[in-house]
């Protein structure tokens, strides 16, 4: 089983952005982050996740570990109502962020995952190492 821990941060919001994984795999431990200007925090906690998921190979059995009740709670419950809405919300809204939500949900499907909401800032240690990631990634582009 692989294990994966994602975050987001953002220097304003939207503003500068950074996203951070920590991939748990046989006992090898790998870190891979990121930047980008002009983002906002849900568009970096969305992203941390997909490119985690494309490091690893496909079909394997995957726990995500992220302190973004957004990501966890619009790829496990949220998602099949708004697909099924035509991507439009329950105030009949279109959905912020479609590109990255559909790309998060073709790689949902490409692996047996189970998705695992943590406590921000709180005793996880590795959350709060993804976390210190996630913001080290955003100050590099400022």
């Amino acid at each position: 089983m692989i294990k994966i821990y994602t975050d987001g941060s953002c220097i304003g919001n939207p503003g500068t952005g950074g996203w951070a994984a920590i991939i748990l795999n046989d006992g090898k431990k790998t870190e891979i982050k990121g930047s980008e200007k002009d983002t906002t925090n849900n568009q970096m906690e969305l992203l941390a996740p997909i490119k985690a998921l494309k490091e690893i190979p496909k079909g394997s059995k995957v726990e995500i570990f992220t302190d973004s009740k957004y990501v966890k709670s619009g790829i496990t419950e949220w998602i099949r109502n708004w697909k099924k809405n035509g991507w439009k919300t329950a105030n009949k809204q279109k959905v912020k962020n479609i590109e990255l939500w559909t790309e998060l949900d073709l790689l949902n499907s490409e692996y047996e995952i189970s998705w695992n909401w943590v406590k921000a800032h709180s005793t996880d240690k590795l959350n709060n190492e993804v976390d210190l990631l996630a913001r080290d990634a955003a100050n590099l582009i400022l």
